[in-house]
């Protein structure tokens, strides 16, 4: 099974963000090195994937 999040967990999500980078983080723990540098492409890969999921949804 997968890390999937629950369903409360992902309510009231601003549009375009499937997890946000705050829960995303506390699953990370501790990051060594650039925090922003992985929290930039950790934003990036989300709304990839937000727009991803939005084009499969509304075909």
């Amino acid at each position: 099974m997968t890390d999937m999040p629950k369903k409360n967990e992902t309510k009231g999500n601003p549009p375009g963000v499937c997890i946000p980078w705050e829960q995303k983080a506390k699953e990370f723990g501790l990051i060594a090195g650039n925090l922003e540098g992985v929290k930039k492409e950790w934003e990036k890969i989300d709304a990839f994937a937000y727009v991803y999921l939005w084009y499969w949804v509304h075909r």
